[in-house]
């Protein structure tokens, strides 16, 4: 799920429906049905109904429901659902100029197209409620895409969604590009029963869906046979009717309120959410090192660290069905179950206690100090209006803010505070015990710096059954980054656990490890029960020679058909189809490994990272020629990418073309100058075509860095130019960096008596 298009979700209400409906007992049909749905994109497919239907006998809920922004999270543009200024307005950014205006009942756009030329628009729908709302334009081939240009719906003003410099027109980040196309980004989420319908032969689509927001279905599952069930129980008065419809559990919520990868399409209420999606493990691109939301990751990935999900919370709990407000305002939500009585559902972990008193929040009672979600679900805004709650309901630590720059509910209200200010404050209040409860933070500080002394602490993790599975998951796919074949048995150990989340880490993590101890390590989850954990596996172990399969070939297989089912359910996203290819390339299918990696450009031309893995793919079959090709095409699209022009530099070094390689490489480090390895390696290519001098004058300008690489490099040439008294200096440099190498000790030694006998 994308950075700017964070919508694929639901806006600004933690909750799908949940509950079955309440059945009304009486004769269905009053609202007349027959007349064809404006939208044409409706599509009633086989098991469902028109969702009109459940209102025949729903009332209350659909009342409660229609006030919910879950039902309005897309509709038909008019004027009743445009919330922005259409009345010819005008918003401008970076120099491109865009109008909205309103004419014979429609809404219209003008702004830069694919093209770069100003083109009209029609908005065709909506796209969220509140606290912003985004626009669909239809731009041919079945796109619908999603201005980058959003409604403030509480400022009552226009503003930009991206970050940084906007992108090239027509590119993958411009709002014409697939970054934004609803249809591949979205669909999944806004509607109901959504199929993308994604045409590969000519990369359109013929979307459809049952109701063009969410409804009752999208929830429920399936009305067919709940009205089939209920007209012949009015009919025969033999009582209430089985319901027909699947139990709903808490999947149905995170199926859209979560960060995660779709493995299959045609999730229901009731199936496992596991063999639907892979959820995104705690990554240090997606939370803080103690597991606070950083990035837009939903509420799954936070609850499921936290001890109520433990405990056995559910939304429900905290959220209304229908209408998916807060069952009571304010403390009163959490004393539900934090009472000073126990609770008898939760008397095994007990959350008894009296903290809806000032003696526990130390501010006054109904302030905003004293509420207790803003201590212990901090919120952090995401496409810049819409602040969203952490659900891992954490004890605010502004000690580890001070040493680890997580953040703190402390300071984040006290702005003009520090962190070791709220630090001793609490120590006035709570003394200093608080300091000492334990933290997952150290550890996944550690594995985000590369430390191996983290190692250590993430293996407890791992062990300890009292952390969230979540947390050990990921606590074993990090250890792997840092640690690599070195913990081989710990994968072993962690590929046999209960809990899915743990495995589907040991799969992740099996990655890391030698491929000649990967089957040893998880070959059993091959077999495993979940889906995400299976194709995770097939994907770690696909270089693994087929005869070492043995008894196991048969669940490899059976594995990669669910992992042709993920690519094929994500038919239209290059990485998908990129990522394929180098699963192909590993079994040596290298004409569908290429055919896998083209077929990636094709949906996306203009990301560049889809070239450099079939340029690399074209190296790694030794197609020099090739690779240096499509590393020039990639660099005619973004001549500012330094990995673009690294990447090409090595491939006319294998064509043995070294001037260019060294004007290239120059570049890369024009462009990223605090990347060492473009510079050591340009200065090994100024080394290797004569240019020795050159090299170490580079490098003498790079050793202010502290690099010991770098450093070393520059101690070699000056040695092999003869240029002794630079040598000593950068031997002592070296020293300081490296005290323990005996080794330099002894050089500087002879490099002293060497001068001194000149």
């Amino acid at each position: 799920m994308a950075a700017s298009v964070r919508s694929a979700a639901v806006r600004g209400v933690a909750l799908l429906l949940f509950v079955l409906f309440a059945f009304a007992g009486n004769s269905l049909a009053s609202d007349d049905l027959s007349a064809p749905p404006a939208d044409p994109q409706i599509s009633i497919d086989e098991g469902f109904v028109d969702e009109r239907t459940c209102t025949a006998c729903h009332a209350d809920q659909a009342a409660a429901f229609s006030k919910s922004h879950h039902a309005k999270a897309m509709a038909l543009a008019d004027d009743e659902t445009v919330r922005g200024d259409f009345d010819n307005s005008r918003f401008e950014h970076n120099g491109v100029v865009t109008t909205f205006t309103r004419r014979d009942g429609r809404v219209f756009v003008n702004t830069e197209g694919a093209d770069g030329n100003e083109g009209e628009f029609e908005v065709k729908y909506t796209f969220a409620y509140e606290p912003l709302q985004q626009y669909l334009v239809d731009i041919g081939g079945g796109r619908l895409q999603a201005l980058d240009i959003a409604w403030d719906t509480a400022r009552r003003q226009w503003f930009w969604l991206g970050d940084g410099t906007p992108a090239k027109p027509g590119s993958t980040y411009h709002w014409t590009g697939p970054f934004y196309r609803w249809n591949r980004t979205c669909i999944d989420c806004h509607s109901t029963d959504p199929q993308a319908k994604f045409q590969p032969q000519t990369n359109e689509y013929k979307s459809t869906y049952v109701a063009t927001s969410i409804g009752c279905q999208s929830c429920h599952g399936p009305g067919a046979k709940h009205v089939a069930s209920a007209q012949s129980a009015n009919a025969s008065s033999s009582g209430k009717p089985d319901t027909g419809l699947p139990k709903v559990d808490a999947g149905i919520c995170f199926a859209c309120h979560a960060r995660r990868t779709k493995l299959l399409d045609g999730y229901q209420p009731g199936k496992p959410f596991l063999d639907y999606f892979s959820p995104a493990l705690l990554r240090q691109d997606l939370y803080f090192p103690d597991g606070q939301i950083l990035d837009e990751v939903f509420e799954y990935g936070s609850f499921q660290q936290s001890k109520m999900a433990r405990a056995g919370v559910t939304c429900l709990d905290c959220h209304r069905p229908h209408d998916a407000g807060l069952k009571a305002e304010g403390n009163a939500l959490c004393t539900q179950c934090h009472t000073e009585t126990k609770p008898e559902r939760f008397v095994n972990q007990d959350p008894s206690g009296l903290f809806d008193t000032p003696a526990h929040t130390h501010h006054q009672a109904s302030s905003i100090g004293a509420q207790c979600a803003n201590c212990h679900m901090p919120e952090r805004t995401y496409m810049k209006v819409d602040p969203r709650r952490d659900h891992s309901f954490v004890i605010p630590r502004p000690d580890l803010s001070a040493t680890l720059g997580t953040p703190n509910a402390c300071t984040t209200c006290h702005v003009d505070r520090t962190n070791d200010w709220a630090a001793e404050t609490m120590d006035k209040w709570y003394g200093t015990q608080w300091r000492k409860r334990a933290s997952i933070a150290h550890a996944f500080t550690g594995a985000a710096n590369g430390d191996r002394a983290a190692e250590k602490a993430l293996r407890a993790l791992v062990s300890d059954k009292n952390q969230a599975g979540i947390v050990r998951g990921s606590a074993i796919a990090a250890m792997s980054g840092i640690a690599g074949g070195d913990i081989t048995t710990d994968i072993r150990t962690a590929a046999a656990d209960a809990d899915p989340l743990v495995r589907l880490g040991a799969a992740e993590a099996a990655g890391n490890i030698p491929p000649e101890q990967r089957l040893d390590a998880i070959g059993k989850l091959l077999g495993d029960e979940t889906r995400a954990v299976r194709v995770a596996a097939a994907n770690a172990l696909a270089g693994t020679p087929p005869h070492l399969f043995g008894n196991q070939q048969g669940n490899f297989e059976a594995a990669v058909a669910d992992l042709r089912a993920y690519v094929e359910a994500n038919a239209d996203v290059a990485e998908t189809q990129s990522s394929y290819g180098f699963f192909l390339f590993a079994r040596q299918q290298t004409a569908e490994a290429e055919a896998a990696f083209r077929r990636a450009i094709s949906l996306d031309p203009t990301l560049e990272a889809m070239r450099i893995n079939l340029a690399e793919f074209y190296r790694a079959t030794g197609r020099n020629d090739r690779s240096e090709q499509t590393y020039s095409e990639a660099i005619r699209m973004a001549p500012e990418r330094a990995d673009l022009r690294y990447g090409h530099a090595l491939s006319l070094v294998r064509k043995q073309a070294l001037a260019e390689a060294i004007t290239e490489l120059a570049e890369a480090v024009r462009l990223d100058p605090q990347n060492s390895r473009y510079k050591m390696t340009l200065a090994v290519a100024l080394d290797s075509a004569g240019r020795t001098g050159e090299a170490l004058d580079r490098l003498g300008g790079w050793v202010t860095g502290g690099d010991p690489d770098i450093v070393g490099l520059a101690l070699q040439y000056s040695l092999k130019l003869r240029r002794l008294p630079e040598a000593l200096k950068y031997a002592e440099d070296l020293a300081r960096l490296r005290p323990e190498d005996r080794e330099i000790s002894g050089l500087i030694g002879q490099l002293k008596q060497a001068i001194n006998e000149k």
